[in-house]
């Protein structure tokens, strides 16, 4: 009886397995004229959160003076170069679709890597009138792999 309970004790904590997370960011311009720059980013490189982490004791006093933020630049990671929403003449509709095109491949190889899509973010900071000329598209695909 031990052996059969301690036999299925290793198979229910062999299977239950700890889940791998990756993220993989894709920022696409709407500047007028496609002058701005569209990329799809997955990092390479882990980082560690903990050391960039401080406690605030009092809720005012905090030590984030003392994290130095080129620490948490990393040099490894994947950069997609993609098409800007905007040409010359305004919204190109072929840039959506090759970027769609580009996602879904990008999507169908992390599923064949053996990652699940598990959660989609998205968000825009547009061109705020004459003046401003700024803007992108950013969407945040979230993955794990047991």
């Amino acid at each position: 009886m031990k052996k059969v309970l301690f036999t299925l004790a290793f198979v229910a904590l062999t299977t239950m397995a700890f889940s791998q997370f990756k993220v993989v960011t894709v920022i696409e311009s709407i500047v007028p004229g496609g002058l701005g720059r569209s990329r799809m980013i997955e990092a390479t490189t882990d980082l560690d959160y903990k050391p960039f982490t401080t406690a605030r004791t009092d809720g005012k006093d905090s030590k984030q003076g003392d994290v130095d933020r080129s620490d948490l630049k990393i040099g490894g990671f994947n950069e997609t170069k993609m098409l800007n929403f905007f040409s010359m003449v305004g919204i190109n509709f072929q840039n959506i679709a090759s970027n769609d095109a580009l996602i879904m491949s990008k999507l169908n190889d992390m599923e064949a890597q053996g990652y699940e899509l598990v959660f989609v973010s998205s968000g825009v900071e547009s061109d705020a009138g004459k003046d401003d000329g700024n803007g992108l598209f950013i969407t945040r695909f979230y993955f794990k792999k047991k």
